[in-house]
């Protein structure tokens, strides 16, 4: 059975930072290229960032310089920093497998950024 449970989000002002964290479960994590995906209102997902199982990282142009993708293998986690807010950052955040991309989706995590 696989898991995916996002954490972290809030309601945030322009320029501020919020650090989101995924536990995975019912996966081979340390095997697995790991991405963030974000939803906005009226808008597709999209992928925000990934990093494969040896530690290289992707990013989206939009969030280039502002955001890091992190993992711990050990504790199958995966978590992104989100700094220098953006309003256009306000979606519903989730973690996900990438390359190839599961059916498997969490709830997510809220980001709310304020003007």
């Amino acid at each position: 059975q696989v898991q995916l449970v996002e954490s972290g989000g809030g309601l945030v002002q322009a320029g501020g930072s919020l650090r989101l964290s995924c536990a995975a479960s019912g996966i081979i994590f340390s095997l697995s290229t790991m991405g963030w995906y974000r939803q906005a209102p009226g808008k597709q997902r999209e992928l925000v960032a990934d990093i494969t199982r040896g530690g290289g990282t992707n990013y989206a142009d939009s969030v280039k310089g502002r955001f890091t993708i992190s993992r711990d293998n050990a504790k199958n986690t995966l978590n992104l920093q989100m700094n220098s807010l953006k309003p256009d950052d306000t979606a519903v955040y989730y973690c996900n497998t990438a390359r190839p991309l599961s059916a498997n989706w969490g709830q997510g995590t809220q980001v709310t950024v304020s003007s």
